[in-house]
């Protein structure tokens, strides 16, 4: 009764049981986890503008609406081309004795993931945009604007990132939107966001739980004659740039309303941008498109779907796709 009366042997009792528990289920495991996890080849570290874009990012607190994980289910699939791995977190590392903000994966998806945003949306313009104004971009998006990373100039410099803002979010202004170094910090961040392939002849990691029902259609509805709805996989893959009516944003997106890549009764170079993405109008103040198709992993079903959306809507008149015709195409344009 003596060792339970005595409140110093009973803390230190306590407190050497703790740390001994700790030692072993925490700090171990956590140790043989930074040694056994390596990255895997083709990962790059963060440059100096990205690992400042990084505090710009935790400071903000973007990680309370985005998350940076692909979970292995069939609803993640848009958001990276496989599941998540121990790997792909291997290189981040605390960021002072203080402060563990090492992999930021997040709980909420109030916005889209992020972990593979530097290749499906890799143009700098539309990022620093959707930044100054998310709604010049994404119509219904709920995100706040972070103008405080911008400046306005009437007249700028040689070295400014100009930003093409919409003459409706100018507020009248008739000089330019030039971005500050937070944002460019930020977006140099964003970029870097990139699932790293996995070595050749690793399969990757399967996405479960799949919708069956919805698969189904998608893979019969060529030859039961079942039409997948383009507008709304427009909705999910092509409006954030192009824009719901067709029409782009001048001076960052092209139009395609009366695109004549869209109205072509050849599909072929318009499967070939969708497949491989395209930056041949740069030098018209254009971003590179991202290869969308496959980026998200989108089928012959659901490409078909999108193309004739495009080429019979806001006043376009083309020639309908199959999806057979889709598929022979997306074999002969792939790199």
């Amino acid at each position: 009764m003596e060792y339970f009366n005595n409140h110093k042997k009973l803390f230190f009792t306590v407190f050497a049981f703790f740390f001994i528990l700790t030692v072993l289920i925490a700090i171990i495991p956590a140790l043989r986890n930074q040694e056994i996890n390596t990255p895997l080849p083709g990962s790059q570290p963060l440059s100096g503008d990205a690992l400042k874009g990084k505090a710009i990012y935790i400071a903000n607190g973007c990680v309370a609406c985005h998350t940076q994980q692909v979970r292995n289910v069939d609803m993640d699939k848009m958001w990276g081309q496989r599941p998540s791995i121990a790997a792909d977190y291997s290189t981040i590392k605390r960021t002072d004795i203080w402060r563990n903000t090492a992999t930021l994966m997040g709980t909420e998806r109030t916005g889209p993931d992020l972990t593979n945003i530097g290749t499906r949306q890799p143009s700098i313009d539309w990022q620093l945009l959707h930044l100054y104004q998310p709604r010049s971009v994404v119509k219904e998006s709920i995100m706040p604007a972070y103008q405080w990373m911008f400046e306005y100039k009437e007249t700028p410099g040689p070295k400014d990132k100009v930003v093409n803002v919409p003459a409706e979010f100018m507020r009248g202004k008739k000089g330019k939107i030039v971005a500050k170094p937070e944002a460019l910090q930020l977006v140099a961040y964003l970029m870097s966001l990139k699932q790293v392939k996995l070595p050749d002849g690793t399969p990757p990691p399967e996405f479960i739980y799949k919708k069956k029902l919805a698969n189904t259609a998608g893979t019969q509805g060529a030859s039961a004659g079942v039409e997948l709805d383009g507008a709304s996989l427009y909705t999910a893959n092509c409006q954030a740039c192009h824009q719901e009516n067709g029409e782009g944003l001048p001076g960052a997106f092209p139009p395609l309303k009366g695109s004549k890549v869209v109205l072509d009764d050849n599909p072929e170079l318009m499967i070939n941008i969708i497949m491989n993405g395209y930056n041949a109008r740069q030098s018209e103040g254009f971003g590179p498109m991202p290869p969308i198709g496959t980026t998200n992993n989108l089928s012959a079903e659901e490409i078909s779907a999108i193309l004739n959306h495009e080429k019979t809507s806001w006043g376009n008149n083309a020639r309908k796709v199959t999806p057979d015709e889709v598929k022979k195409l997306m074999d002969a344009v792939k790199k």
